[in-house]
């Protein structure tokens, strides 16, 4: 009688652990920490409709938040107008005529967030597509060798060596489901180069 009653509630224990794994998972999206945007944050986001300031490495300030690491978004924030509004402007900031990028991380608009813009040069029209909750599972050894620069770190440039084949994987915000792509060339450099900003990483400390 003992042994069942043990029984029973190691059961009941697996079955209150196992719901509380799913509901973990939903909440972390890709599987990275995640925590729900602050007010701070969403009211840097939703302060306006157009361009995002661009932090730079000659404030110490913004020295200090490009170099912490980023955090996933909850499934609630990224079916939010805040999410949408983010990467708009996002897209809004990168591709406008004083910057002129091919990618933007989020630590480089003021959210440790890991969220990217990238331009794929590997679709046509060369679209830029924002990528929530962004991790890369594989790196080619396979590598190729560029000029990179950096919207944070104006008039420098450098030759960054990168692997020439990577699979990214991410959140679609529609689905709350876990997607992968393999992406080679120029645009896995991008690709690269902007996860690196996720990680506080810039591409001089590759040099």
């Amino acid at each position: 009688m003992v042994k069942t009653v043990i029984n029973s509630r190691q059961a009941t224990l697996m079955a209150t652990v196992s719901v509380m794994l799913v509901m973990m998972l939903m909440l972390t999206g890709c599987g990275g920490t995640a925590a729900r945007l602050t007010t701070e944050e969403t009211e840097l986001v939703m302060s306006s409709d157009g361009l995002m300031r661009v932090l730079l490495v000659t404030s110490r300030e913004d020295s200090l938040l490009l170099r912490k690491h980023c955090t996933d978004l909850t499934a609630e924030d990224l079916q939010s107008e805040v999410y949408d509004r983010l990467a708009r402007r996002m897209v809004t900031t990168v591709t406008d005529s004083t910057q002129d990028g091919v990618g933007l991380a989020a630590p480089q608009v003021g959210l440790n967030r890991r969220v990217v813009a990238v331009m794929r040069y590997d679709k046509p029209g060369y679209p830029f597509e924002v990528y929530p909750n962004i991790h890369i599972e594989y790196f080619s050894d396979e590598t190729q060798t560029g000029p990179e620069g950096y919207l944070s770190i104006p008039d420098l440039a450098g030759e960054v060596e990168r692997s020439q084949r990577i699979v990214i994987r991410y959140t679609d915000p529609a689905t709350l489901s876990s997607v992968r792509d393999t992406v080679d060339g120029y645009t896995a450099v991008i690709f690269q180069h902007e996860v690196d900003h996720l990680e506080g990483i810039l591409f001089t400390d590759r040099l």
